[in-house]
């Protein structure tokens, strides 16, 4: 890619320590990278995520939710934020806070989650729990992109991990892990750079990114 690309403009949504921005921040030094992250934004202002994202050069700012009356001023003050910003892309990592739907739909297309499972198995929360419960031998993670819908957008890429006798919940989530901190800036330079394309509620990969999802998925 020439260095001369434009690169689209990219915001990390966190609530806490934001380990799997660090490794967006991290990817997108490289001057290939078809993305820049120019903010990140927290709904707590003690998230530690703020700090590390200061310290790595990238303005992080916290809109605290307990101080707006419903789900609807709080977005509209995370929008002002985004449009001042001129962002074109959401990557939400660690967010914890549920989005209203006018919001979400207002983003279709243009905003990123990364879950801890094999979507559509184990929607919601305690994914490696109810991994080990159900028995499963394969478990991972999945970059979709957002709808009203929790956790049931368009997958846009996938990476698993075996499920090992003896795992507990901590064990698993630890291999877990180090796939999202590879597969979530893999996941966002392909949107960036339009190697995925949503395309009737459905993610189509061109050749080379098939090929590259492939090898991602057998790591």
């Amino acid at each position: 890619m020439s260095a001369h690309v434009t690169k689209k403009r990219v915001a990390i949504l966190i609530s806490g320590r934001g380990s799997n921005m660090v490794s967006l921040i991290e990817a997108a030094r490289a001057p290939d990278y078809p993305a820049e992250i120019v903010l990140v934004l927290s709904n707590r202002p003690d998230a530690a995520g703020l700090t590390r994202a200061r310290e790595a050069g990238i303005p992080a700012r916290a809109v605290d939710h307990k101080v707006y009356p419903n789900r609807t001023a709080f977005d509209a003050a995370l929008q002002k934020e985004l449009d001042a910003a001129g962002i074109e892309l959401i990557v939400l990592a660690g967010f914890m806070r549920i989005l209203t739907d006018a919001f979400v739909e207002a983003w279709a297309g243009r905003m990123i989650n990364i879950h801890p499972s094999l979507l559509p198995l184990f929607k919601g929360t305690h994914t490696h729990e109810r991994a080990i419960t159900a028995g499963v031998r394969l478990h991972g993670c999945t970059v979709h992109y957002v709808v009203p819908e929790l956790d049931a957008g368009p997958i846009v890429a996938q990476a698993a991990v075996p499920v090992l006798p003896g795992d507990d919940a901590d064990a698993l989530a630890a291999r877990v892990i180090v796939q999202e901190h590879r597969l979530y800036p893999a996941a966002l330079a392909l949107i960036a750079g339009g190697g995925a394309v949503l395309e009737g509620g459905r993610v189509r990969l061109g050749e080379a990114e098939r090929d590259a999802g492939a090898a991602l998925l057998s790591l």
